[in-house]
């Protein structure tokens, strides 16, 4: 691109950027007074002439940083590079290979004569696998297994298997006395 369509682009973002700016003071300025009560014709009036100044001040102050902006960039010289020959360092034709195919052959092949052998793992694993009987149905404690437990980890006397059916029992009385 050249500098002349540069500078139109580059000032064409900053007019829009001020009215932007411009817009959203006098909106603001325009929402405010209204909650406020204000006769909405003064109201629009001040806030168009507010949003105008706001836009003018906003785009003098865009002017006066894009002229600060222009760099100037010191002359300088290219270096010539001295070229250093290192025989070591270059690849030559003696350092090509040609690529290896991969080709399967008659010891990659299943013969159907052997019987694949699939070993299940699982029925090895002994009792004493937690990770195993965690998802085991048959070997999961039930609620009230699981809760003494926890009561004798802690120190504390089990709850009997039978409070659990009492207390079923008194709730079903409830319920039926309140019915």
């Amino acid at each position: 691109m050249d500098a002349l369509l540069l500078e139109r682009i580059e000032t064409n973002f900053a007019r829009a950027s001020a009215a932007l700016f411009g817009c959203a003071v006098g909106a603001a300025l325009w929402t405010a007074s209204r909650i406020v009560g204000f006769e909405p014709t003064l109201v629009f009036a001040f806030a168009l002439a507010t949003g105008l100044a706001a836009f003018w001040l906003c785009r003098r102050a865009l002017d006066t940083v894009q002229a600060a902006e222009q760099f100037r960039l010191a002359p300088f010289e290219p270096v010539e590079f001295e070229s250093i020959e290192l025989d070591e360092l270059l690849l030559t034709e003696s350092d090509r290979r040609e690529p290896e195919e991969l080709m399967l052959g008659d010891a990659d092949r299943l013969h159907p004569t052997e019987p694949l052998i699939l070993d299940d793992i699982l029925s090895a694993i002994g009792p004493e696998a937690r990770v195993v009987r965690l998802f085991d149905r048959k070997a999961m404690p039930t609620p009230g297994a699981f809760h003494a437990r926890i009561d004798e980890w802690r120190g504390r006397e089990p709850i009997a298997a039978d409070a659990s059916q009492a207390l079923s029992k008194a709730l079903a009385e409830l319920r039926r006395s309140l019915r």
